[in-house]
């Protein structure tokens, strides 16, 4: 959530900043909400005062008579401020709920454009495999040995969600602990987190009011499917005032996500990179504003190194302005090499939020004079199910096997190639 003084000083300027996005803010719309709180308000304390001062009258009067006409007057102000508090919270839920549906300020460094095609490459690494055979898709891959099995899931579930087995399950589970370990290792603290958090948890992150049909709800309570570990994760510290010698915090955490899809039947529907329900490793951040560049760039860095080991060829891309997602401020998306799509395809994506989701849950940070709101960052570090499949189609041998990483050798109990084919 932006800042309310912030947007009443600035409207012009936030008004082009959001247009970059495609987002068309309301200026007379929030002027007029804004009035008329404003007004309702000052009528409000109007009432309490004059209220206030008719009670120490009645209490101090000795005339009957106009002490019983001053308790009439005092009871016609009464009801009146019963009837104007309701109209102020009224007024109060409609501008939070407007100011709920408007997106974060653009980072000035955030290139210009309208979606995924103009995003900027920063740069690419590693070597693209080239083979000497026809290549499989992960998918096909899998299915060799029966390890990867959507016959059964939509058994079990429906489609777009996927049953493991054998040695691609044990894959899935060693790259879930590498990924934790290398991480711990770096400096995160490791964090186990509820799979169901409740509507004010997705408020704070930004998922709610305007995601709610992404999102899988439980039918008899207020409480969600977590779509991102980032929102147990973020929400730990909801009301909380941190210390600045605590800074930075990092949390890392694994889960699975789960996600609808709402509105994206018919795209990626082969394989397991677009489910339902998938496996993430999650990085979170609480940071000093003034450290929040430097911190997004060694977070980045941090979900970077688990691509560089596992010599995965991919680049790093930031998202413009037209891509960027509603609570970030700026995101670099890291891309993996898909050889069968001949593509690179995302696999994670790092944002600074700045004072956005922090706004929304009170997290702040205990200062001499005033207290600031801290900021926030957060990335996949990484997407399981896709580094899986990005494993299987980069590593593949004409005899359909799979040759593992070498830092994972350990992790699948010493077995260095999955000899899928038998």
């Amino acid at each position: 959530m932006l800042d309310i003084n912030f947007l009443r000083n600035n409207l012009k300027e936030i008004q082009s900043n959001l247009h970059k996005r495609g987002f068309d803010f309301d200026v007379e719309a929030f002027k007029k909400l804004d009035s008329e709180r404003r007004n309702l308000q000052v009528e409000t304390e109007s009432l309490q005062e004059k209220s206030n001062i008719l009670a120490k009258e009645v209490a101090q009067e000795k005339n009957q008579t106009t002490k019983n006409q001053k308790l009439k007057d005092a009871k016609k102000i009464s009801t009146d401020l019963k009837e104007i508090k309701t109209k102020l919270d009224i007024a109060l839920i409609d501008l939070n709920n407007f100011l709920l549906g408007i997106p974060n300020i653009l980072s000035e460094d955030v290139p210009e454009g309208k979606s995924e095609d103009d995003n900027k490459v920063i740069y690419k690494k590693g070597t693209i495999p080239e083979f000497s055979f026809k290549i499989r898709d992960h998918q096909e891959i899998g299915e060799l040995s029966n390890g990867i099995n959507f016959e059964e899931s939509v058994i079990i579930a429906k489609s777009r969600f996927v049953v493991l087995r054998k040695e691609i399950a044990k894959l899935h589970r060693a790259l879930s602990q590498y990924m934790l370990d290398t991480h711990v290792e770096n400096g995160y603290e490791e964090i186990y987190v509820p799979y169901l958090v409740n509507k004010n948890s997705l408020e704070g992150t930004g998922q709610l009011p305007k995601f709610e049909e992404d999102l899988f709800k439980i039918s008899n309570e207020e409480m969600y499917l977590i779509p991102t570990a980032e929102v147990p994760l973020s929400n730990i510290y909801r009301n909380k005032i941190l210390n600045s010698d605590e800074l930075p915090i990092n949390y890392v955490a694994h889960t699975p996500c789960f996600r609808s899809e709402a509105g994206s039947y018919g795209k990626d529907t082969k394989g397991i990179i677009r489910q339902h329900q998938f496996d993430k490793v999650e990085l979170v951040k609480f940071v000093h504003p003034e450290d929040s560049e430097a911190e997004l760039d060694k977070l980045t860095k941090d979900a970077e190194s688990i691509l560089n080991n596992l010599n995965l060829p991919y680049r790093k891309v930031i998202l413009c302005s037209g891509d960027t997602g509603f609570a970030s401020s700026k995101t670099f998306d890291l891309e993996v090499w898909f050889p069968s799509q001949k593509t690179y395809r995302e696999i994670s994506s790092c944002s600074n939020f700045r004072d956005f989701q922090s706004r929304r849950m009170k997290i702040r940070i205990k200062q001499s004079k005033d207290n600031i709101l801290c900021h926030t960052i957060n990335g996949s570090g990484l997407a399981i199910g896709r580094t899986l499949a990005a494993i299987l189609e980069n590593n593949q041998t004409e005899q359909g096997s799979v040759i593992i990483p070498e830092v994972l050798v350990d992790y699948m109990g010493g077995i260095k190639e999955l000899n899928l084919s038998r």
